[in-house]
């Protein structure tokens, strides 16, 4: 039966009234939504996958003896194993909810994420795999600053470390938030308290082993889970994407017909899922966006410290190899859930409500598009098993994100700059343990403020500024001889205070988080890094070439030392295990 045709039905049979951008029922209108029924067999899973992962966190605690234990799992992990743990820290909530929720609501414009993520693994792969590995040892600050003064490297590393944090952790507070929240019955604000706690407890008792096995194994459930959707959606149109995408128009064609527009607006509405327009509305935020997404990736600090856990540089090619293999292929399946949350979820008035604005909305928010799909297609032991790898996508990365941020702070200010090199790992390991809990209070608040933003859109404003302040730093120092201290920091500054000051000032923050009056945006693009990293680029180059200091002229004698080190990895063994 067509869901055209369901939808119809439903709509008769129910008293759901078509209003404007959705379907809701006639309680709706008067401001009340019906709560879901508690759903015992996916709160059964869902707790079952808790209790697992704090178990592998009481076995890490047991491993976690010293700093390097505790930051790098003591570079003990094979590149097949940290593939799939990259592939885990990097198919986030913004991955899975977020990405599927864009596509349900954009169609062929959420594709742009799909790409966006994926392609900036090749520059990783080819450029910086091998030389993080040789030349650094707990963060992408060691390798940024390695032939430069320390102390000025590693507060601007250390400062861009907690703002890309801060912006990612948005997304994966606010993605776990909605989960509980639906999954749970409970208030949006105990639910991110909830998830702020448990990430404490995972980091601060058992570090990088225990969030990588958290990874690994969160991957591989993620990957089942996500390729079951896939082939039961596809299964239900004969494997035939042509048939998918024409029932997706329908649905979409008699959502706006409901929403008062005339048969050929309603057509036009339909058919422009299948093309671009829609999100990325001009041919600079397009570029802007693309850049941030693809250049963003390397310089994210947590996917960047994962290369300091494996043994030696092969392993390390080999951990990108097989990471761009597993997020490859999983975002092509969150293309097929988008479409199919439009065909199964959208024709399902028990699961259609609006905001505030009057615009169209899912139960428990656009973000659990992928949730409502897996009951849709699984019933609700399937809905138990996503939820619960969903939650544990989110704790994941947010473990990860957690550790990043931690080891700026005890590493990179505390133990090199603070004390100058001559922190001993116990004091190291408390002041870690410390900026966790401050950590986990900044997620907490954070979730709270940015409710209503799509998760994938909040991932890349922190994509935006890793490509504008890490990013340029990172590329300059390894490939380029004329690179400076002075021109290290100061342009990756100015990469970092235009990227976060454009992104305040875009209509994503001024007006969707902050609500001043829609179009007053002073900064009218989607994404700043178009703008934000060539100023990175430039001021870098510049602020070297003209440094004529002593300092400048020792950065640049001890390029070929460190050009040796990377592409040799001769002392990286040794730098290692001190």
């Amino acid at each position: 039966m067509s869901r055209i045709t369901t939808l119809t039905r439903l709509t008769a049979a129910t008293g759901f009234a078509m209003v404007p951008g959705f379907a809701m029922a006639v309680g709706t209108l008067e401001g009340t939504v019906e709560k879901q029924a508690t759903n015992w067999t996916a709160i059964g899973m869902f707790g079952f996958f808790v209790v697992m992962t704090l178990f592998i966190t009481k076995w890490a605690a047991a491993k976690t003896k010293s700093a390097a234990d505790f930051y790098t799992a003591g570079g003990g992990i094979t590149g097949f194993q940290n593939g799939l743990a990259i592939a885990g820290d990097y198919m986030s909530a913004a991955s899975f909810l977020g990405i599927s929720a864009a596509v349900m609501m954009q169609g062929f414009d959420g594709l742009i994420y799909s790409i966006g993520f994926l392609v900036g693994w090749p520059i990783l792969t080819f450029l910086m795999a091998e030389r993080l590995r040789n030349l650094g040892k707990f963060t992408f600050a060691d390798v940024a600053a390695f032939r430069f003064a320390q102390t000025p490297v590693r507060v601007f590393a250390a400062m861009s470390t907690l703002v890309v944090v801060a912006f990612y952790l948005i997304a994966q507070m606010v993605g776990a938030g909605q989960l509980i929240e639906l999954l749970f019955g409970l208030d949006y604000f105990y639910a991110v308290i909830i998830v702020g706690i448990l990430m404490m407890v995972y980091v601060l008792f058992g570090g990088m082993t225990a969030t990588t096995w958290v990874q690994i194994i969160k991957a591989c459930l993620l990957l089942g889970g996500a390729t079951f959707m896939a082939l039961m959606v596809m299964a239900h149109y004969g494997f035939s994407l042509e048939s998918l995408f024409a029932e997706s128009v329908q649905v979409k064609t008699a959502l706006a017909t409901a929403d008062g527009k005339t048969p050929e607006e309603a057509a036009k509405a339909g058919i422009a899922i299948m093309g671009p327009g829609t999100f990325v509305k001009d041919p600079i935020s397009a570029i802007s966006f693309g850049m941030a997404l693809m250049f963003g990736t390397a310089g994210l600090p947590h996917i960047l410290m994962r290369f300091f856990t494996v043994p030696s540089a092969k392993e390390a090619r080999k951990s990108v190899m097989w990471a761009t293999v597993w997020i490859g292929y999983f975002y092509m399946l969150t293309f097929i859930i988008g479409f199919g949350a439009i065909v199964y979820v959208l024709t399902n008035p028990n699961l259609i409500t609006h905001d505030a604005k009057g615009a169209l909305a899912l139960v428990g928010g656009n973000n659990m598009a992928a949730i409502h799909l897996a009951q849709a297609v699984g019933g609700n032991v399937f809905l138990g098993f996503i939820s619960a790898v969903a939650f544990a996508t989110i704790l994941a990365v947010v473990a990860g994100l957690t550790l990043s941020g931690a080891s700026a702070v005890s590493h990179d200010l505390y133990a090199t700059v603070v004390k100058n090199g001559k922190a001993d790992s116990a004091s190291e390991l408390r002041v870690s343990r410390i900026t966790t809990i401050c950590l986990g209070l900044v997620a907490v608040v954070l979730g709270l403020a940015f409710e209503k933003q799509n998760i994938a859109f909040m991932v890349s404003l922190a994509f935006a500024i890793a490509a504008s302040a890490n990013f340029p730093v990172l590329f300059m120092s390894l490939l380029w001889k004329g690179m400076t201290t002075r021109g290290a920091v100061i342009g990756g500054a100015i990469g970092l205070i235009v990227s976060v000051g454009l992104t305040v000032i875009s209509p994503s923050v001024w007006e969707v988080t902050l609500g001043f009056e829609k179009g007053s945006a002073p900064f009218p693009y989607t994404s700043p890094a178009l703008f934000s990293m060539t100023l990175a680029f430039v001021s870098i180059w510049l602020f070297s070439i003209t440094d004529k200091s002593r300092r400048g002229d020792q950065d640049r004698d001890g390029y070929l030392a460190q050009e040796v080190r990377s592409e040799t990895g001769i002392g990286a063994a040794e730098a290692s295990a001190h």
